[in-house]
């Protein structure tokens, strides 16, 4: 998923979203120890995507915030 995708996101969503990805993450990680892994290219995507969802959260945080000093 884009950043831009992830932005438009309810925070529900977010979690939501966050959730899932670093379920699969943890399984990839269990089938690589395992020797199983098909598609290692998939972890380096996921860890991506997970670093993508935490700033998007971040951001989202800090607007919060700056907003709530200018008064």
């Amino acid at each position: 998923m884009k950043i831009e995708a992830m932005r438009d996101l309810t925070p529900e969503e977010l979690r939501h979203e966050y959730e899932e990805v670093t379920k699969e993450l943890f399984n990839l990680r269990v089938q690589q120890a395992g020797g199983q892994l098909e598609k290692p290219s998939r972890i380096r995507e996921l860890r991506r995507e997970v670093a993508r969802l935490r700033t998007v959260e971040s951001e989202r945080k800090k607007r919060i915030t700056d907003n709530g000093n200018n008064g």
